[in-house]
């Protein structure tokens, strides 16, 4: 699994439901809609950083397969979860949420389930 590069988002699935279901703030799921983020993934072995950029924000997150980390939430809150890889996916969990992403073709794909909602999200290599 090689997830190193530079991704742009070009699709999004139940993005402002998802939004909501994880108790993000009105105003950002309103500026959320209107920007497709780049993502900046950087893979040496199991340790990964994750730069996610848009106009409005930068974040960076970092982990390493198999260990407990601390994200943050899109309202700000600090989450913790553990990442894993399985068949080429990383997929990470914690009580609010799983997030699989994995590379199909072209495209990279992540699937976040939180409650009875899934976004989808779909990004290419720049």
């Amino acid at each position: 699994m090689d997830f190193s590069g530079t991704w742009k988002v070009y699709s999004e699935e139940n993005l402002e439901e998802f939004l909501k279901e994880v108790g993000a703030p009105a105003m950002l799921v309103k500026m959320r809609k209107e920007v497709k983020p780049v993502m900046v993934i950087e893979q040496n072995g199991k340790d990964f950083t994750f730069t996610i950029k848009s106009p409005v924000f930068t974040k960076v997150h970092s982990f390493s397969i198999g260990k407990e980390t601390e994200m943050t939430a899109v309202d700000g809150r600090k989450i913790k979860c553990t990442v894993r890889e399985e068949d080429g996916k990383l997929i990470a969990e914690n009580e609010k949420f799983t997030s699989v992403r994995e590379i199909q073709g072209e495209d990279m794909v992540e699937t976040i389930t939180a409650g009875s909602v899934t976004f989808i999200s779909k990004s290419r290599r720049l």
